[in-house]
């Protein structure tokens, strides 16, 4: 039986036929190299990137009053509060009072707003995926209870203006975390591999 392989350049694929005493091709393999795995890793990187820029805006928007969610002069350094105003004007679901007894209050500025600046970044420079994951999913998780989709009308009686019931960006965004935790997705761009090998990080699969 002849072997004849004819490499392929493009698309990152050797392509091997064998050919049997009568010349007819009995067998096609087809091996796939890791271009494919090379560009999903960058696709992920660049999620990666994107989520942790959304985190580490939040919170500087917030701090300093940029003046796009959070206007000039009303930022946390300026002696505002980061969650008093989303938090007091929570007006659906079973936990709105305790939202509204929450709102403004210091633990709940610097427990938020450390975990805006936590998760973005540890997204950016791609360590600690699986803390960031536990911590954004459970900030997400609040957000998404303090919106609550589900209602369909708020304490005051108007139309709740919610566009589907369960799915909204908070429990995207979780996913997207558990998703980029799970995937090690800061190996690429970013500093998984180094943080990987630090010698806390071995024995404390958690960190990772």
């Amino acid at each position: 039986m002849a072997v004849h392989e004819h490499p392929h350049r493009s698309s990152g694929f050797r392509v091997s036929f064998r050919r049997n005493r009568t010349g007819v091709s009995s067998e096609l393999a087809v091996s796939a190299v890791s271009d494919t795995d090379t560009v999903g890793a960058y696709v992920l990187a660049s999620l990666r990137l994107l989520t942790g820029f959304v985190f580490l805006w939040a919170f500087l928007d917030k701090t300093f009053g940029l003046g796009y969610a959070t206007p000039s002069g009303k930022g946390w350094i300026d002696g505002g509060s980061p969650t008093k105003g989303f938090l007091s004007s929570v007006a659906a679901g079973p936990l709105e009072s305790t939202f509204h007894s929450w709102a403004g209050d210091t633990w709940a500025d610097w427990l938020f707003m450390l975990g805006l600046l936590g998760v973005g970044l540890a997204l950016t420079a791609g360590v600690a995926l699986r803390l960031a994951a536990v911590a954004g999913t459970a900030m997400m998780a609040l957000m998404w209870m303090a919106e609550w989709p589900p209602a369909r009308h708020l304490s005051d009686g108007s139309v709740s203006m919610s566009t589907n019931p369960f799915a909204d960006y908070h429990l995207i965004y979780a996913v997207v975390l558990i998703a980029l935790a799970v995937a090690a997705a800061g190996d690429t761009l970013g500093l998984g591999r180094l943080w990987a090998r630090l010698p806390f990080v071995r024995t404390n699969g958690w960190l990772r």
